[in-house]
């Protein structure tokens, strides 16, 4: 099996442009119309700013899966996991609709994909059944 799959994504997208320009427009419109105080509007942008330097650097994010091992990687920070440690992959819909996929290694361990790498699971799982790999698919959970 020479088949591999990849995928990449940067974080500069025009849906987070779009959204932090309609963020700070409105805390701009608070601050001189409304006449809101200088700190609260400090307040509200301070847990904008990782979004702002990830769109600043626009880092890029991705994973690869390949006939002996999936690697993925966000920026400079770059791991793998050979194939055959992997027992199973678990795939969680959480509350908001997203979902997390964790790695169930043949020694018990646990291991957790970042967001920024994963692909859409419609995508991803096909690709990991293909290479062996069984899935679960669980709704809802909180743990």
């Amino acid at each position: 099996m020479t088949e591999t799959y990849q995928f990449s994504r940067n974080s500069r997208t025009p849906q987070m442009v779009v959204t932090l320009g309609l963020l700070y427009t409105a805390l701009i419109f608070l601050y001189f119309t409304l006449d809101a105080a200088w700190w609260v509007v400090t307040i509200l942008a301070l847990p904008t700013l990782p979004a702002v330097w990830d769109c600043w650097r626009n880092t890029q994010s991705g994973l690869s899966l390949s006939s002996d091992q999936v690697e993925w990687y966000r920026g400079q920070h770059i791991d793998h996991l050979p194939l055959e440690q992997i027992d199973h992959a678990r795939f969680d819909t959480r509350f908001d609709f997203s979902v997390r996929i964790t790695f169930i290694l043949k020694n018990g361990r646990k291991l957790n994909l970042p967001p920024q790498v994963l692909p859409p699971r419609r995508q991803l799982e096909p690709e990991l059944q293909k290479h062996g790999i069984r899935t679960e698919r669980h709704h809802f959970r909180l743990f």
